[in-house]
């Protein structure tokens, strides 16, 4: 049996959704017939088929406006990707109180701020609706540079799975565990086309993800297809990243 995802009449918020991995999810939802308004700190152009508005999703006045924007204009609210988030390469033992508060506060407190604005429409709803968190594989994986982002994440694993037992049966929430991903900054990143191909050789699918991948995940867990699905964390990361050891020769 062919399964198809229909989010037609579902009105989706995606943060970050503008470019990179949030790009790729807003285009898996609007190929899928949903309703899909983006947010970013700046002023972007919609993607074709949805609506770009500016809002600092630190910021609870900002939020708020938002998702009272969303409802005014279309209704109802049924489906959150908090997908807004990132932290640059920085040493933990020299990055300021400063760096790490502000690292914390978009990639955690940040989610639950726009997941509590979210829900309070949600459960108003007959529906309900659904939360998707992007996670990253650095929640379990221990590197250097990336201290506060990591634990950010964990946090935010963690956060998924009490909301969804606090705001069951209406709404469901999940996390999304991703790995390294091609998006327009992936050579700049990493390196050049030469040290990515090497990178990519180290994961078991022998390639990155592309965003739309991530997005597949994402449509799949806010589609009735996911019904019984709530408080999981599911990988989208190719496999894992197997350890050092068994690229020593």
């Amino acid at each position: 049996m062919a399964l198809s995802i229909d989010l037609t009449g579902r009105v989706v918020l995606v943060t970050g959704g503008s470019r990179g991995i949030g790009r790729g999810i807003t285009e898996s939802f609007v190929a899928a017939g949903a309703t899909v308004v983006t947010c970013a700190r700046s002023e972007a152009e919609p993607l074709p088929g949805t609506t770009h508005v500016a809002c600092d999703v630190r910021d609870p006045d900002s939020v708020q406006a938002l998702v009272d924007g969303i409802v005014e204009s279309h209704g109802r609210l049924d489906v959150l990707v908090n997908n807004a988030g990132g932290a640059p390469a920085t040493e933990a033992a020299t990055a300021s109180p400063r760096f790490h508060d502000k690292i914390i506060s978009l990639n955690l407190n940040a989610p639950l701020l726009v997941a509590q604005i979210a829900n309070a429409v949600m459960q108003t709803q007959q529906t309900g609706g659904s939360i998707v968190n992007i996670s990253s594989i650095s929640a379990h994986r221990p590197a250097p540079t990336i201290a506060a982002y990591a634990a950010a994440k964990a946090g935010l694993e963690s956060l998924t799975k009490s909301l969804a037992m606090e705001w069951a049966p209406k709404v469901r929430v999940n996390a999304i565990e991703v790995g390294l991903c091609r998006t327009e900054n992936t050579d700049d990143h990493y390196g050049g086309d030469d040290r990515v191909a090497r990178i990519e050789a180290t994961i078991p699918l022998g390639r990155m993800a592309r965003p739309e991948e991530v997005g597949n995940v994402a449509t799949f867990l806010a589609s009735d297809l996911a019904s019984y699905v709530s408080g999981a964390s599911v990988g989208c990361h190719g496999g894992g990243e197997p350890p050092i050891f068994l690229h020593v020769d």
